[in-house]
């Protein structure tokens, strides 16, 4: 079994490789747009490697559990880097030009929303905050990982100008994960409490 450490670490790696892009002067025309872009990318990618776990393992029998938190947390990890380059190098921490984007422009919104609802579930991802607020109350928190992840994929979407086909592939894999996890919960509800 690989040690849960090798995934941070390895989740670390699209990190440096941005980092690397940016000290050698390769983002392109817009470095900074670039490098928000990727950032919130990998955090999307994450977030939506988290959300497969489960399916994946009803599917294939293939079970990487023990793998989701890290998941979780490099997908938060991702989405601060992302949020920190927008506030900091794209808008110089201007606070009244950030208040007037994000009452401007949908996908902002949208993305600082996603960025909320994934605040309080990194905060609770150790092993004491599970025992403190109790397994079924953290459980029911962290059910907002799906509304994390269908505002992500919106904000993805709604970013760009036009209509190019990576953002709805995202779109489209976030929504038939969310899909794998509402359908089971929804037949279930039909056939009502066990007898």
């Amino acid at each position: 079994m690989v040690p849960r450490w090798t995934v941070y670490v390895a989740g670390l790696i699209p990190a440096a490789w941005a980092l690397g892009l940016g000290l050698n002067d390769a983002l392109g025309a817009e470095p900074i747009k670039e490098l928000e872009h990727l950032l919130g990318l990998w955090a999307l990618r994450f977030l939506l490697a988290a959300l497969a776990v489960t399916p994946l393992r009803q599917l294939t029998g293939v079970n990487l559990l023990r793998y989701r938190r890290a998941l979780g947390l490099l997908a938060f990890y991702y989405a601060a880097l992302h949020l920190a380059v927008y506030l900091l190098l794209d808008q110089g921490l201007d606070a009244g030009a950030i208040a007037a984007d994000v009452l401007k422009r949908p996908y902002i919104t949208v993305g600082f929303a996603s960025f909320l609802v994934l605040l309080p579930l990194a905060a609770t991802s150790t092993n004491g905050m599970i025992r403190r607020l109790g397994g079924r109350a953290w459980a029911r928190l962290h059910r907002f990982v799906y509304l994390a992840a269908a505002l992500a994929a919106l904000h993805f979407v709604l970013v760009v100008k036009s209509w190019p086909a990576e953002p709805l592939i995202y779109a489209a894999a976030c929504a038939a994960l969310l899909a794998s996890r509402a359908y089971p919960a929804a037949a279930a509800a039909r056939r009502g409490p066990r007898t």
